[in-house]
């Protein structure tokens, strides 16, 4: 993500602040009293920060044989609805599917709708599940293939992809200079209002509530000496020179371990002086980015953790293996895709030697190349003859 690379090491989730953003707003805008005469007790504003969390709110917990505070084990189906760790089938994903979808003109094949005609609470061993009816299973099958086809095509498009490398690059650079307004706090018997950095405004709900895209446009117009490094970043990306595009390969499905950026940075530079001595760059000239495209359950089928029910017996909860499906249905459900990009967009020897540098990484490394640059479509011919 933006923060990832280049910002302190952030130990929060999006759960987790959101969680704390829940405790800010009650807190903020004095509605104790007001959610008391609603009725809305302590163990309810648990149970909402559970499912926001999708898993119980203390590690401790986690250990017990019912692990949640908010609702008692029989309501056990209801902590699938919003964010459901089981196997990901959730309100959350058919919301986000069905609106960036729309809204991006891709076609969604996963109809929510019918999942929800045919979803019914159903006792498995000496607990509550969400079962939806065995016709189904190709629809789910489908929702994840269009949520990975949401992914790939979009959030991790290699032009938003450099973008948010930048963006990420330009806010480290700006971290310790920029200044956000958080909370009162008392020095010296006197009350100041706390500045905080951008990566400490996760620590005061007040600081991150202020925490917005404008930052983008204040640190761009900023006329802050410190702050020129993130500045001139930006004003690339406004003007659409990005770092220069390598291309892009996979690791080996079978393997476990994921690939270092930064020190497949460092090879890269070493791969590309190796190829012409005469050229100078370094680790710092070149951006190297490694993700994981996956069902949402990392190497794991979703499929297998749903249980269906069948038309003749639909009280009776069972699972559907992938063979009973079909043969052509996918093996691996988790890939590992590297990308890397050149700072030095100007200099066309370097770009040149960089492409090949970076064919020549992906060979030794046993990375399958699945985009290649122009000019590197003539090394692979070249060195496969």
């Amino acid at each position: 993500d933006i923060w990832g690379r280049y910002l302190p090491f952030l130990p929060e989730t999006h759960e987790d602040l959101s969680i704390k953003m829940f405790d800010h707003l009650i807190e903020s805008n004095h509605l104790k009293a007001e959610l008391s005469d609603q009725e809305i007790t302590e163990p309810d504003l648990t149970f909402i920060k559970e499912l926001i969390m999708g898993c119980p709110l203390s590690d401790k917990l986690k250990l017990d044989p019912w692990p949640y505070e908010g609702r008692p084990v029989e309501k056990m189906f209801l902590y699938q609805i919003v964010a459901n760790k089981e196997n990901g089938i959730d309100v959350d994903k058919f919301d986000y599917l069905a609106r960036d979808c729309y809204h991006l003109g891709i076609q969604n094949s996963f109809d929510y709708k019918r999942f929800l005609k045919f979803a019914r609470v159903c006792d498995v061993g000496n607990r509550k599940h969400i079962c939806v009816r065995d016709k189904e299973v190709w629809n789910l099958y489908n929702m994840f293939y269009t949520r990975y086809g949401l992914y790939r095509r979009t959030c991790h498009h290699r032009v938003v992809n450099v973008i948010e490398i930048m963006i990420g690059e330009a806010f480290g650079k700006a971290d310790k200079y920029f200044k956000i307004k958080g909370s009162k706090v008392k020095v010296d018997s006197e009350v100041k209002v706390e500045l905080l950095t951008i990566s400490g405004a996760v620590n005061d709900m007040v600081a991150y509530t202020k925490l917005t895209d404008a930052i983008f446009l204040q640190i761009l117009y900023s006329s802050d000496p410190n702050l020129s490094a993130a500045k001139e970043i930006l004003e690339k990306i406004v003007h659409r020179k990005f770092y220069s595009y390598l291309g892009e390969a996979t690791s080996n499905p079978t393997s476990k371990q994921t690939p270092d950026k930064i020190k497949l940075s460092g090879e890269l530079a070493t791969a590309v002086k190796r190829g012409d001595p005469n050229l100078r760059c370094t680790e710092e000239d070149f951006v190297v980015d490694v993700f994981v495209l996956d069902y949402g359950m990392k190497e794991k089928n979703p499929i297998d953790k749903v249980y269906f029910y069948s038309k003749n017996n639909p009280r009776e909860a069972f699972n559907i293996r992938r063979e009973e499906v079909s043969y052509l249905l996918l093996v691996n459900f988790s890939e590992q895709i590297i990308r890397a990009y050149c700072k030095k967009t100007d200099d066309d020897n370097m770009l040149k030697a960089a492409k090949n540098g970076f064919m020549q990484l992906c060979q030794d490394k046993g990375f399958s190349i699945r985009q290649v640059c122009a000019s590197s479509k003539f090394w692979l011919h070249k060195n496969q003859v």
